[in-house]
């Protein structure tokens, strides 16, 4: 095999998002339960005759010898050489970009985690799934999520993960035409670090026993956003008309649950023309978990 087209890497949402502490390195400890969804961007790879990895399509302010794409296939590549003493061959990689930058939707990782396990199966590489999200966290504390697959409750900077149920339901989300850099949130002087830490079956118990719609914890990012990107707080608050509305990740992009696609449709279509806006349904599994 010399390609594989139309490779799926999918969005995800933070269902909430605490912040717990801060380690001496500087990196926040997190409590977050991640959710895929069937909204995403798609990669296609054609291996080379040489041992070069491009990027074939352009992508407006992402250098591509930076881009995480790039990166991951490169890493790789070298563990492949490491493994094995033969330099595989190199990848074309092209693009469909749908996720927005700075929206809190992971998508860069998602590129990424995609990347490493289309490449794995094309190179015949052999590593595992833990090999793979071991090799992906130095690149990005949420690639690994996407390479583990499923939805999932993480700790630590995001990579001690754990396999959770969570709802069945439809999303709509809203891109607020704004782009927020993750460290200007993260350095914030107002950014709360003391949420006390809960347990998976905190969660799960929430689920379970809820009788109205209000999700589960917060997004201990959401206030610093808000304040700093006025977007960001008016899609909010314009969502939350139809249901528990909250930020994804460091934003900007906010979402809401609803328990159809049909009540999805009917928010999406109220949705100011100013806004981009999609819905998409929950995923319990990455689409391409068959390849590990």
């Amino acid at each position: 095999m010399t390609s594989l087209k139309h490779c799926p890497a999918p969005a995800k949402l933070n269902l909430f998002l605490h912040v717990n502490g801060r380690r001496p390195d500087g990196y926040h400890l997190l409590q977050t339960v991640f959710q895929l969804v069937d909204y995403g961007d798609s990669l296609d790879f054609t291996l080379r005759d040489d041992d070069q990895i491009r990027r074939v399509t352009p992508l407006p302010g992402v250098p591509e010898q930076s881009d995480l794409i790039i990166r991951a296939a490169r890493l790789l590549q070298a563990e492949v050489l490491r493994r094995s003493g033969q330099l595989p061959r190199g990848v074309d990689i092209a693009v469909t970009k749908r996720l927005p930058m700075g929206g809190g939707l992971g998508g860069g990782s998602s590129d990424a985690a995609t990347t490493l396990m289309v490449l794995n199966h094309l190179w015949q590489a052999g590593l595992s799934r833990e090999e793979l999200m071991a090799l992906g966290l130095p690149l990005g504390a949420d690639i690994p999520f996407f390479i583990f697959g499923q939805t999932a409750f993480a700790e630590g900077v995001g990579e001690a993960l754990q396999p959770v149920e969570a709802a069945d339901c439809w999303y709509v989300v809203i891109e607020p035409g704004v782009e927020v850099p993750t460290a200007a949130i993260f350095s914030s002087e107002h950014l709360t670090r003391d949420t006390p830490p809960v347990i998976m079956s905190d969660f799960s118990s929430h689920l379970a026993n809820r009788q109205d719609r209000k999700e589960f914890g917060k997004n201990d990012l959401q206030q610093v956003a808000t304040q700093l990107f006025p977007p960001v707080a008016e899609a909010v608050a314009w969502l939350a008309a139809y249901g528990d509305a909250r930020m994804t990740g460091s934003g900007a992009c906010v979402f809401c649950a609803l328990a159809s696609e049909a009540e999805a449709a009917a928010v999406l279509k109220q949705v100011p023309a100013k806004w981009q806006a999609w819905k998409a349904r929950a995923l319990h599994q990455h689409p391409l978990n068959a390849m590990l």
